[in-house]
């Protein structure tokens, strides 16, 4: 449709003309809009001079619109009161619908950046709408009959681009002078059985579904665009079920394909489905058109429903810069998709690391369906596949194929073209130039993720560097804190702090980590000065040497990391066995300390201690308090402690404090209740019993005892 400007403007109660959108042989189409809740509406008007045959298809479209509920199916609105008498010049109803400020498809197709074809998300999302319009407009037994890019409107929606259908139910009569008149841009879309002015179904809207469709993939039409209507009827009837493409190359000759041509958006997996389904769209018989008999489901609209279905995760190979494209299973983890990677790229699955774009890397135990892509959505994300076992990137990539427009042009530079020709050619260059663009930029998009991974992994590094020294801290504290605290039992822990903790290892991984410092925050810093400008080698030479770079710290940091974890972990452990140590000491501590709490009757019992131990008159050890007895029977064994350099423990049972008296107490050797092998001790070691404390007592031979009989309390 053309726009057309207002010469003056023209309102009804609120609502206010602002522009026609449209005038064609049907007639034209008016904005309106309120201006009290800015809403806008579309105002189709139609001829006065139809014959009363299209008046009636009018009045028809008019009653199907108003019925029909579908987000795919332009809506129709209520006419706002008065404005029927106002507009309207006939007897004939106004048609009011939703306003769809997107424009029409052939508009978007216009557009530069699709002169070979739209996007391929896009393509899936048109696929999806326009098929799901056409069958609820099949189950209500309506049959568009005139699908063509001008009659798809486009939506802006909440999240991406909404097709609309529009021209319900209305179709032209088809004459000898229409067909000579208006066969171009409006024709070829029409199913070969309209043409002919024979009995049609349903199918006649499959023909003109998979014209437009081939169209937005290649960017042009597939039969012939450039004929007149005879001819291009003649030569098309040649054309085999298989064939989707009928085209005249730039020598004139009438060539039949049945693949879609190059260049396109298309991947090759979405590709190879693609040209399958077109086939069945584009059959030349109307009874076999949109069937496949070898397939199940057999319709075309159930496969297309089961192509859309299909996740596809597209994986940049950053070593060779080809796009590898898989299509994944919901239930299929990462692990199962590199071993397809394996096959087509010969990087094992064990060297094999794939990145997102945030740098984040896919583990293979997760789904592969995280990183897909499937028909809602219109992005196109990628998993950068990077080699672990190599270091060193070099520009080994295989050149693009060019288009053969283009090397037609290459051949004969002098050739002149004609001006459709001509104009593919420039696109066809232009669309080759943009890919060449967009591969380096999704090698830069791999860079990037590849120096997120590595400031991702150089934060861990950190952490656990921070922790590891904290924790050393920590550790060297609490073993200053257990040595000077333990002078007695010093040398029952060498064993001990000989093989826990070394300084040397620590100081070792934190030099090397210091010195990978550097480097990471070189690989961050550009090869080149902002805003200048170098030739394509010297950014190619850089490139490769960052790219290099960032490998290389990668792998330092994952050489690093498992050397920290292992020193954390030991450190961890020592740390465990230290304080089980502290806590053991405290326990003997403390059940020493619970002799000074004994009753009066243990004071006997102390005494007669102190008598066997020293020799000492019973007298004079009564007129003794009973700390002064613990005290000096405490100071004697540790002064025996520290001359002698061999000592043997033995647990000292006290079964009951109230009946331990010089009396009743209980000589037993020590022979028989101690593991250790006492040879020659004599009874002056007791084994004393209690039932409410247990402590540790140091026992020396006797015999080294009496050597030291001298020392006066």
């Amino acid at each position: 449709m053309n726009r057309v400007p207002l010469q003056q403007p023209q309102s009804c109660g609120p609502w206010e003309l602002k522009e026609r959108l449209g005038t064609g042989g049907f007639g034209n189409v008016t904005r309106w809009q309120n201006k009290d809740t800015e809403e806008q509406i579309a105002i189709k008007q139609c001829r006065q001079e139809l014959s009363d045959r299209n008046k009636e298809r009018w009045c028809l479209e008019i009653q199907i619109m108003k019925r029909l509920d579908h987000v795919n199916v332009v809506a129709a609105r209520e006419v706002p009161q008065g404005m029927q008498k106002l507009v309207a010049t006939n007897d004939l109803p106004l048609l009011a619908m939703e306003y769809c400020q997107g424009g029409d498809l052939r508009k978007y197709l216009n557009i530069l950046e699709n002169c070979c074809g739209m996007r391929e998300g896009s393509i899936l999302i048109l696929l999806r709408d326009i098929s799901s319009a056409l069958t609820y407009l099949h189950k209500k037994r309506i049959i568009h009959r005139d699908l063509k890019p001008e009659n798809i409107v486009l939506q802006q929606g909440e999240k991406r681009l909404i097709h609309k259908i529009i021209d319900l139910g209305y179709a032209k009569e088809l004459d000898q002078s229409s067909l000579c008149t208006s066969f171009v841009g409006t024709l070829q879309y029409l199913a070969p059985e309209l043409i002919e002015r024979q009995r049609y179904t349903v199918t006649v809207d499959y023909w003109s579904f998979g014209t437009l469709v081939f169209e937005c993939i290649a960017g042009f039409r597939p039969f012939l665009p450039t004929w007149q209507p005879v001819p291009w009827h003649n030569k098309l009837r040649q054309k085999l079920d298989n064939i989707i493409i009928v085209y005249e190359d730039l020598t004139g000759d009438v060539r039949f394909s049945e693949h879609i041509p190059q260049p396109n958006n298309l991947n090759s997996l979405l590709l190879e489905k693609m040209e399958r389904w077109l086939k069945l769209m584009l059959k030349w018989s109307p009874q076999e058109r949109g069937k496949d008999p070898s397939a199940t489901p057999s319709d075309c609209f159930s496969q297309l429903e089961l192509l859309l279905q299909i996740k596809l995760v597209h994986v940049l190979n950053m070593s060779s810069a080809k796009i590898l494209t898989y299509s994944v299973s919901d239930d299929e983890t990462v692990a199962n998709l590199q071993l397809r990677i394996e096959k087509d790229s010969n990087i094992p699955a064990a060297n094999q690391e794939l990145l997102l774009e945030a740098g984040l890397a896919l583990e293979p135990h997760a789904l592969a369906t995280q990183c897909a892509i499937d028909g809602r959505r219109t992005d196109f994300p990628l998993v950068f596949l990077f080699d672990r076992s190599s270091c060193v990137y070099e520009p080994q990539f295989a050149p693009r194929t060019l288009p053969e427009n283009i090397r037609f042009v290459q051949t004969d530079p002098n050739y002149v073209l004609a001006y459709s020709p001509l104009r593919r050619t420039c696109g066809q260059a232009w669309h080759t130039i943009r890919s060449l663009k967009e591969d380096w930029q999704r090698l830069q998009q791999g860079q990037k993720a590849a120096i997120m991974s590595l400031l991702r992994h150089n934060s861990s590094l950190s952490k656990q560097k921070n922790e590891m020294v904290s924790m050393y801290q920590r550790l060297i504290a609490k073993l200053d804190f257990f040595t000077t605290s333990l002078h007695i039992d010093m040398d029952k822990y060498q064993e001990q702090t000989a093989t826990g903790i070394g300084t040397v290892k620590v100081s070792e991984l934190e030099e090397e980590m210091m010195q990978l410092q550097p480097d990471i925050v070189d690989v961050q810093r550009q090869p080149w000065r902002s805003g200048e400008l170098h030739g394509c080698f010297t950014f190619k030479f850089c490139f490769y040497v960052l790219c290099s770079k960032t490998a290389l710290c990668r792998q330092r940091v994952m050489e690093l990391l498992p050397k920290v974890e292992g020193v954390v972990q030991k450190m961890a452990e020592s740390e465990q066995v230290l304080m089980s140590l502290q806590e053991r000491r405290q326990r003997e501590l403390w059940n020493l300390l619970k002799v000074a709490c004994v009753s009066k009757n243990d004071l006997a019992f102390l005494c007669a201690v102190v008598q066997l131990e020293n020799h000492t008159p019973m007298q004079y050890v009564s007129t003794l308090s009973m700390e002064s007895i613990f005290l000096r029977i405490l100071r004697k064994w540790r002064r025996c402690w520290a001359f002698f350099k061999t000592a043997e423990v033995i647990e000292l049972h006290w079964r009951s404090v109230s009946m331990c008296t010089p009396r009743n107490l209980k000589l037993e050797t020590l022979s028989t209740h101690s593991p250790l092998m006492l040879t020659g001790c004599s009874s002056d070691f007791l084994l004393l019993k209690s039932t409410t404390s247990s402590f540790v007592l140091v026992v020396l031979r006797s015999r080294l005892l009496s050597t030291h009989q001298s020392d006066s309390l």
